[in-house]
């Protein structure tokens, strides 16, 4: 073994064994000593994991001596590893930096935050069946006691106990799969990863496997349409849990699919193993990006969006799985390192996202949209961070949510080069899928900012918010920085991510990832973030010294635009509320459209059944009756369909459970049924 990649590997795994002694410490009243600890490891961890990756190390693997009686739990660092224990030591240096402030609300921390932090690191560098699983589960229960922190209102306890019960199953799905995954050689069963990899599964043993995988991990990624439990379960932790919980515990379950799925079940797989996570990714995308322009808390706008992203990176991670199975690894690299690099970007924007509103629910005590405004005036950094993480959010050039968007689609559009006529129609249409999420999530971002924090104070609270105090400020501004330099120099991140798509594809990026650029092919000039900025810079210079030259001396004040109506009375000094967009007004164009139908001069009215609660009969009035003949029998039939959807939103986690099963398997056979045709 290579002397420095085990030193990388024994220092974090002493990072991984000390962090839940700083919870005891935290439990037994020292608190901040065990944030100051736990900020000193978490940096700790940047340092070894930001080593590793830029001396390109060869893997390393420990033995500790605990665990199942006459084995220990087995470790081992690798690219992969490498990489996703690298954002979350990020994203917990910035947590535990958030909670020593004591200006933030952030006294009563629980002392799970750093049990919590140690389980996502233990399954990052499990290397047997026995240490990742309790690394997952234990993250588990860690989130759900951190959910309840401080909380005990009906709907927190609601939220949380829906989440234990997606945990459950995920834990449910993942023991069995490794199960499947283990040999049983003449020693016995042999848990490690090197002996797994060496009997690579094949046949029914694979595809069940491959339906365990993306239920057991992909519940606690968020995708659809086992991401019930995120959003509520993440509006209702504390900002920096959320920031962990969005920017880093989903990164570990997809973490957990790349290893099953492209380390441990082998490159024999068939092409058709990559259509479920692109399916899946692109439908849960769009539902996500649909439900952040409705919610009306900015902690749930941020969290559906994280279903909308985390969609967008799993349709990468199955487009590289197909890739690869096609024997096209140009097109693999690019697919894994575009989700790997959204990943990263990802990860560190969101978190950056949930300590904003973190800090406006601290400075402007509520999360509403409708309740704030006007949050510019009286908290400048916050507004600026978040205008960072929103521009990122929106995939704004040159910012890291552009660039990683920005791969993914080149991935998207190299596709139709692999499979069949319907393998190539399936991936046109999921990239259409996501170019309609990104327009959604656009303008969810646009919402969100131009609500909560632009425009005029809606409320008293929000006229007098202030700042939180210079330890999250500092947080904040740490991942506004890096989430500038990851998207003004993504070829770093993709650098970064050498080992692990050699590990996962078996090819790089190579030339087409540099320091100035990053493009598809090694023919094409593709995208340069550097360049962009300096046009950017230029223009708005330019703009600015325009409107500085032909500006007239002098000031005068006038009223702000109230959308034409009148003056408010003296009695609203916030204006009168009709006259300011908020967090409805945006989002009524998509009510709108998903709930009320306007066909030509035909009008949709819901109206209920005689002794139905839950359906809806639809009456069609229309003053032309070839319109009414031609479009009433499809407004029936399509709302017939959705009280027939509506229903299944009222099913027990069992039955939700075994029909998603079923569709999945179902699905899967068709597919193989139509390639043999």
């Amino acid at each position: 073994m290579n002397t420095a990649p085990g030193v990388w590997l024994s220092g974090l795994a002493a990072v991984a064994a000390l962090l839940p002694v700083l919870g005891l410490v935290a439990a037994a009243g020292r608190v901040r000593s065990a944030y100051w600890g736990m900020l000193l490891l978490c940096g700790l961890g940047v340092v070894l994991c930001a080593g590793f990756l830029i001396g390109d190390s060869a893997a390393a693997s420990l033995s500790v001596p605990i665990g199942l009686p006459g084995a220990g739990i087995l470790l081992a660092l690798d690219g992969l590893s490498a990489f996703f224990l690298l954002l979350l030591m990020l994203i917990g240096t910035a947590a535990a930096t958030t909670a020593l402030d004591d200006d933030g609300g952030y006294a009563a921390t629980s002392p799970l935050l750093p049990v919590f932090v140690a389980a996502m690191a233990t399954t990052l560098l499990a290397a047997d069946g026995f240490s990742l699983v309790l690394g997952f589960e234990t993250m588990s229960l860690a989130s759900f006691g951190l959910v309840l922190t401080n909380h005990r209102e009906p709907p927190v306890r609601a939220a949380a106990l829906l989440y234990l019960g997606m945990a459950a199953i995920g834990g449910a799905c993942l023991i069995p799969a490794m199960a499947l995954l283990v040999h049983a050689g003449p020693a016995g069963v042999d848990l490690g990863f090197a002996a797994i990899r060496g009997h690579a599964p094949h046949g029914w043993r694979a595809i069940v496997i491959l339906a365990l995988v993306l239920v057991g991990a992909g519940s606690k990624a968020g995708l659809a349409p086992l991401h019930v439990w995120l959003p509520p379960a993440h509006a209702a932790a504390p900002s920096h849990v959320s920031a962990l919980m969005s920017g880093a515990m989903t990164k570990v379950a997809l973490y957990v699919i790349i290893r099953l799925l492209f380390d441990l079940c082998g490159t024999g797989q068939p092409v058709w193993w990559g259509v479920p996570l692109m399916v899946l990714g692109a439908v849960g995308a769009v539902l996500g990006a649909l439900r952040a322009n409705i919610e009306s808390d900015i902690k749930a706008v941020l969290a559906c969006s994280t279903v909308e992203n985390v969609g967008l990176i799993a349709a990468g991670i199955g487009l590289a799985l197909a890739a690869r199975a096609a024997d096209l690894p140009a097109l693999a690299a690019l697919a894994m390192g575009a989700a790997l690099l959204h990943a990263m970007a990802h990860g560190l924007f969101k978190a950056l996202l949930f300590l904003g509103a973190g800090a406006a629910l601290h400075g402007a005590g509520t999360r509403a949209m409708d309740r704030l405004g006007g949050l510019i005036q009286r908290m400048p950094v916050t507004t600026g961070c978040m205008l960072v993480g929103a521009a990122c959010l929106a995939a704004l050039p040159p910012t890291s949510g552009f660039a990683g968007e920005w791969s993914l689609f080149q991935a998207m559009i190299a596709g139709p080069r692999l499979g069949g006529v319907v393998l190539q129609m399936l991936i046109c249409v999921v990239a259409l899928l996501m170019a309609l999420a990104a327009a959604l999530a656009a303008a969810a971002a646009v919402r969100l900012i131009g609500v909560a924090f632009l425009g005029r104070p809606r409320t008293p609270r929000a006229a007098a918010a202030h700042e939180v105090g210079y330890a999250a400020q500092l947080a904040m501004l740490g991942l506004a920085l890096l989430s500038l330099l990851a998207g003004l120099f993504p070829g770093v991140v993709l650098s970064a991510a050498a080992a692990a798509l050699r590990q996962t594809v078996g090819l790089t990026m190579g030339d087409r990832a540099s320091l100035l650029h990053i493009s598809p092919q090694t023919s094409t000039t593709g995208y340069s973030a550097p360049a962009i900025a300096i046009l950017l810079g230029l223009a708005i210079a330019g703009v600015a010294w325009v409107v500085r030259r032909r500006a007239v001396a002098g000031h005068r004040r006038g009223p702000a635009w109230d959308c034409g109506f009148g003056a408010p009375p003296a009695w609203l000094p916030f204006g009168d509320p009709i006259t300011q967009y908020g967090g409805g007004s945006f989002g009524q164009p998509l009510r709108r459209a998903l709930g009320v139908v306007i066909l030509g001069a035909t009008e949709r009215v819901d109206m209920p059944e005689p002794g139905q609660t839950r359906a809806a009969r639809l009456v069609v009035r229309s003053k032309d009756p070839a319109t009414a003949l031609l479009f009433q029998p499809v407004i029936r039939w399509r709302g017939a369909l959705s009280a027939q959807a509506d229903r299944l939103q009222f099913l027990t986690i069992q039955r939700t459970l075994s029909l998603i099963f079923a569709v999945l398997v179902l699905f899967l056979i068709v597919i193989v049924l139509v390639e043999q045709l």
